[in-house]
């Protein structure tokens, strides 16, 4: 199903010339309306006539964290503040949070982009899904709830916080779909089957986001709840929930392109990449009134594809994340990434996807400790059974990152099982910088 085919199936020619169209205006509205952004402008002595179309995107500043951070709260707002309806702000763990601001006709564009990604993993106007995104300024919450009532299903604000109740309603008012972060689904399905309840749960579909999540995990939550698990993509900065999403196919997160202009770029250089190299995903937002923002630098690592893809929908398609700029662990001089863990996790039997990568530094040299929940039947098992999973987890791992890294395994429940974003590294080297 297509929710809005004529945008979601344009020729890649049209593509094209709306969005230099609407960057260009972009461009004219920032410098004039946005002091932060003509500073920046001008300083590089640039004008908007300069700009003439996405060929030019290249010329144009980039817009990081530290623009944002400098410009908190709304110093990067484009229209005045009686025009500004909402606020939403990513959660700040790491400083000053992020916020971004949004008019009448950003929700609703908003809204209409979670519509076509719900619609596209194929739910409608019958289904009935439970929203298990927090809800308030987190985007998630509010994002999934407008999308769901746009197409007209019908919404349970469940957010988190009772997975008992959760599960409860799921099984009363038989909901369809689920929309929550993949960790959380898994903690959910883990919910059902300590109760017992998997046969009665109506599940079709669930839409998970807000962390990154791998194709085996994936697999994991389809079987255990039998039922169609799909990928979506968004940021505060950007507009939350919606920004991109999977199909059927699952070759890649269609971005909706008529709204995001997307471009990948060398993350050290910062030159652009061409279609198919990996490196860091930048996001014009083409349409967005309250906070219209120029090459936001995501610090996620991915590449384009641009080819129309098998249900006809022709807007480009991000590729599997492989981490982030800002997640990457240099440990004895490799780059690790935590997917990449996750994943070769994934494949060995008896192994769940809760762990916990531990990095120190031991003697001036890193180390890295790996603890990994397993099956209760290993517990009950002869001790020698237990070595060997180790031994097997402690290759496999050795073979996905290059490193040798200690393996613990420990019982189920020892790890967090949060019911938001999952903690899965702790780097105690920061301990002893600076």
């Amino acid at each position: 199903m297509i929710w809005n085919e004529t945008k979601e199936c344009m020729e890649r020619s049209e593509i094209e010339n709306m969005q230099s169209k609407r960057l260009v205006k972009l461009v004219d509205r920032v410098y004039h309306n946005v002091p932060y952004y003509r500073k920046k402008m001008q300083e590089m002595g640039l004008e908007p006539h300069d700009i003439h179309g996405i060929e030019d995107l290249h010329k144009l500043p980039f817009t990081t964290y530290e623009d944002l951070n400098n410009c908190y709260p709304f110093g990067l707002r484009a229209v005045p503040m009686e025009d500004l309806v909402r606020v939403h702000a990513s959660s700040g763990t790491t400083g000053k949070p992020k916020v971004a601001v949004y008019t009448r006709r950003d929700i609703s564009i908003w809204a209409e982009c979670v519509a076509r990604c719900l619609t596209m993993a194929g739910l409608s106007k019958g289904d009935i899904m439970q929203v298990g995104y927090g809800y308030g300024l987190f985007t998630g919450g509010l994002g999934a709830h407008y999308g769901a009532e746009e197409i007209g299903a019908l919404v349970l604000p469940m957010s988190t916080g009772n997975t008992k109740k959760l599960t409860t309603l799921m099984i009363d008012c038989e909901a369809t779909a689920i929309a929550c972060t993949p960790s959380y689904l898994l903690h959910v399905a883990e919910t059902l089957r300590d109760e017992g309840n998997l046969d009665k749960i109506k599940l079709k579909y669930a839409i998970c986001g807000a962390e990154p999540w791998t194709d085996n995990m994936r697999d994991q939550v389809e079987k255990m709840l039998n039922i169609k698990a799909f990928d979506i993509y968004g940021l505060t900065e950007i507009c939350g929930p919606g920004v991109a999403s999977d199909c059927e196919h699952h070759k890649g997160l269609h971005i909706w392109e008529d709204h995001f202009l997307p471009e990948i770029i060398d993350p050290v250089t910062g030159q652009q990449l061409p279609e198919g190299e990996s490196g860091e995903l930048v996001i014009t937002t083409l349409t967005k009134e309250g906070m219209p923002l120029l090459r936001y630098r995501t610090k996620d690592l991915t590449s384009l594809k641009k080819d129309k893809c098998s249900c006809g929908r022709t807007m480009a398609r991000i590729q599997r994340f492989k981490g982030r700029t800002d997640d990457m662990l240099i440990i004895r001089g490799v780059n690790v990434f935590p997917s990449q863990v996750e994943s070769a996790l994934l494949t060995i039997d008896g192994i769940t996807p809760h762990y916990m990568m531990i990095v120190d530094r031991v003697d001036n040299e890193d180390t890295l400790e790996v603890q990994v929940e397993v099956e209760e039947r290993f517990f009950s098992d002869e001790i020698k059974q237990l070595e060997n999973l180790t031994k097997k987890v402690a290759a496999t791992l050795r073979t996905a990152i290059g490193l040798n890294a200690k393996v613990k395994l420990v019982e189920p429940n020892t790890l967090e099982h949060s019911q938001g974003k999952t903690k899965h590294v702790t780097d105690n080297r920061k301990l002893y910088e600076g």
